[in-house]
């Protein structure tokens, strides 16, 4: 009986890796989700269908991360996505029991300090959504079309170091994949494998 439990548990841990694991898939829908975000607002993604939306993961104290503000290349994105109606969420996961946590005071001013320009920043305490997108890591990526499908995922260029030479020469393939589905036509590099720290879960 025991081995029964032991084997029962093992399978409903494997399906939820899998079904992670195929959460972000380009093609397939992307997971919906609420989280509140650093004003206390509820922002849920399906109400933002009908609009191309990009979901960032970010962590302040990620050295990759830092990288891209930095330079103001993250900020170029957010503004050049603000132009185009594009809707950008940044999305903190790391899990609240963890040092590197942010309450929305703290990443209300990290984002005011970096002049960043997301519609929403969004605190995901328990991890929840970061499980759902299978996010292994910060910066990670995804890209949603305005029929809530995902046509990216993965790292958000191909440049995967803190020099602050890279971002402004790197293949940008969240800028890429927007500008071909806003276009039409298929994402030509829809996945891709994410670079950064690990995502504190």
């Amino acid at each position: 009986m025991q081995i029964r439990s032991w084997l029962r548990g093992i399978a409903m841990v494997a399906g939820f890796c899998a079904a992670a694991a195929g959460a972000q898939t380009p093609g397939q829908a992307a997971p919906d989700f609420t989280l509140t975000d650093v004003l206390g607002k509820s922002v849920r993604l399906s109400d933002f269908k009908g609009k191309f939306v990009v979901l960032e993961w970010t962590n302040p104290d990620c050295p990759f991360v830092r990288n891209h503000y930095r330079t103001g290349n993250m900020q170029g994105l957010q503004k050049s996505a603000r132009t185009d109606d594009v809707v950008w969420l940044t999305i903190n996961s790391t899990n609240r029991s963890n040092g590197e946590y942010k309450t929305p005071a703290m990443m209300t001013e990290w984002i005011r300090t970096q002049n960043a320009l997301p519609r929403s920043v969004l605190i995901d305490g328990e991890s929840a959504v970061a499980r759902q997108y299978a996010v292994k890591t910060t910066p990670q990526m995804v890209v949603v079309e305005p029929g809530g499908r995902v046509i990216y995922a993965g790292a958000i260029d191909d440049r995967p170091s803190t020099r602050p030479d890279d971002p402004p020469a790197a293949h940008n393939y969240v800028q890429a994949a927007l500008k071909e589905g806003k276009s039409g036509v298929a994402v030509a590099k829809a996945s891709t494998t994410p670079y950064g720290c690990s995502l504190k879960y």
